[in-house]
């Protein structure tokens, strides 16, 4: 004799399936959701680059460069009492402090984006901002105010006291145009020559190399120039001499280490190219290759 089965229970419909009652209300998050933008990239590089060591002591011995030099250098023409020659205004001595200060600058914005590939924060900062692009450019636009605004305010001083220290030394009073390039106009260039070195470092993704590659662009090739004594390469030693930074650099301070070559504001025009081709190929390379 057969014993009648029990029907098994049938399994409740899950609560996904359409048609089916919510097995819960709706939860609504109590933190803001806010669509991220390029200012907060910018706050988050600020964060960065004035809260680590190596732009304190990098922009600290810059300062100390650039004044120290001017100062002294100013202090021993006028207690010497040489005469300058008539065609140098009181604001030339500057050069040779801003000259080796750009090597700091250059450390500076090779570390600011090397650096994170070395210890690997680059990570944690492209998962907070996935738009590459926009850390590229957050880093480019801080790196270059802190430059700009630590070399100005060092310019400043220095052209101040060296205005002080030359008067009556045979000098020529420099013009309105002469203190705006040797202060502004020099401000600039030395910014966008740190700036083609973070984008150098972006580039490299290694800290040393380069650091190494930005000094040897600044030095090399005067350093090239200056060996190369045959007539028949006459026409590359002029055309290094002419285009290599240092000149580059003594020609806002209106007294040109050559007489052919940039002029006026040219060495501003010729470094602000050169910025936004290395900001274009480091900007392909960050959106190909991975982090």
């Amino acid at each position: 004799m057969s014993t009648p089965q029990t029907p098994l229970p049938q399994a409740a419909p899950p609560a996904w399936k359409a048609g089916a009652a919510p097995s819960h209300p709706g939860y609504t998050s109590p933190i803001p959701v806010v669509r991220t933008h390029l200012g907060h990239a910018l706050a988050s590089e600020w964060t960065k680059i004035r809260s680590v060591r190596s732009t304190m002591w990098t922009l600290g011995v810059f300062v100390l460069l650039v004044v120290g030099i001017g100062l002294l250098t100013g202090v021993v023409v006028a207690d010497s009492g040489s005469d300058l020659s008539g065609d140098e205004n009181a604001l030339s001595l500057g050069f040779f402090g801003v000259l080796l200060g750009s090597i700091c600058v250059i450390t500076l914005g090779v570390l600011t984006t090397a650096s994170e590939y070395g210890t690997g924060m680059i990570r944690t900062t492209a998962t907070a901002c996935p738009a590459r692009g926009r850390i590229l450019t957050a880093k480019a636009v801080v790196f270059f105010l802190v430059a700009f605004t630590v070399t100005l305010v060092s310019t400043v001083l220095v052209a101040l006291a060296q205005t002080a220290l030359l008067d009556g030394s045979g000098a020529r009073q420099p013009t309105g145009a002469e203190w705006f390039k040797a202060t502004v106009g020099v401000s600039l260039y030395i910014a966008l020559l740190g700036l083609v070195s973070l984008l150098v470092g972006s580039v490299l993704r290694h800290s040393a190399g380069g650091i190494t590659i930005m000094i040897g662009v600044v030095l090399a090739p005067l350093v090239i120039a200056l060996f190369m004594a045959t007539r028949s390469l006459e026409k590359v030693r002029t055309a290094l001499f002419e285009y290599s930074i240092p000149n580059q650099l003594s020609v806002f301070y209106s007294s040109s280490l050559s007489d052919s070559g940039p002029s006026g504001w040219d060495p501003l025009w010729i470094m602000l190219g050169v910025a936004a081709a290395a900001f274009a190929g480091a900007w392909a390379l960050l959106e190909k290759r991975d982090v």
